[in-house]
């Protein structure tokens, strides 16, 4: 008997170190340096894989595995294709605007600037007085209101349709003392009557497309809360 149960013995016990030793070698040994599947900002930190497109599904948290970006120095030129000519006067323009506010985008302005045009247009048309205010300097809201109270006691009225913005460029760019005057060009096309009190049209067309020219100067202090520019100067394009 006891040698029955000395042999059974040493059978499980072989068997329990074969088991052991198969698990050892499927799982690897633990040496607390493993990394956690499920830390991947550890892994893409201590190996980099190459070739790694900045779309993959990598989740990475603020400043892990990510060189900061350098500050840009004052003198960098930046690419303002479709806006200004390299070198220019507007491109130099620009980047003091950018000095003074980094987050100033040209193109944000340039939509900005032909969606005030419009509305600009239209409210002096219908001799919308407040909306006038919000984006007119004092100088040119008061001729802009001199203008419409003309308009009235003659008892004429303007009808004004919109028909599209052609062309908005950039032509001038003037920053001082952190106050910046952007000058913009703009064509458009119009169709407009000015009409009398008995209706009769008076100048214009109700019917005909008009290409207009307009140069307009918008300025801003920059780097301040308010983002709304006003329009400060107008003149007939060419």
């Amino acid at each position: 008997m006891q040698d029955s149960f000395d042999v059974t013995t040493l059978i499980f016990l072989a068997l329990a170190v074969f088991v052991i030793w198969r698990l050892r070698s499927v799982l690897g040994q633990k040496t607390g340096a493993e990394r956690s599947p499920f830390r991947p900002i550890e892994r893409n930190r201590t190996e980099p894989q190459a070739g790694r497109n900045e779309g993959d599904n990598v989740v990475r948290l603020p400043g892990a595995d990510r060189v900061q970006p350098a500050a840009a120095p004052a003198t960098e030129t930046r690419d303002w294709r479709g806006i200004a000519e390299p070198g220019s006067a507007v491109a130099r323009g620009l980047e003091l605007a950018v000095q003074a506010e980094p987050g100033f985008d040209p193109r944000a302005f340039l939509e900005g600037a032909k969606s005030a045009y419009e509305t600009i247009v239209i409210a002096f048309a219908k001799g919308d007085r407040k909306t006038l205010r919000s984006l007119l300097s004092r100088e040119v809201g008061e001729g802009f209101e001199r203008a419409i109270a003309e308009r009235e006691k003659r008892r004429e009225t303007v009808e004004t349709t919109f028909v599209s913005i052609d062309k908005a460029e950039i032509v001038a760019v003037d920053v001082r003392n952190r106050v910046a005057q952007i000058t913009v060009r703009f064509l458009s096309n119009l169709i407009t009557a000015t009409r009398d009190a008995d209706g009769k049209v008076v100048d214009g067309s109700p019917e005909t497309v008009v290409e207009v020219p307009d140069v307009w100067t918008f300025a801003r202090t920059l780097g301040s809360r308010d983002p709304n520019w006003q329009l400060v100067a107008t003149e007939a394009g060419n």
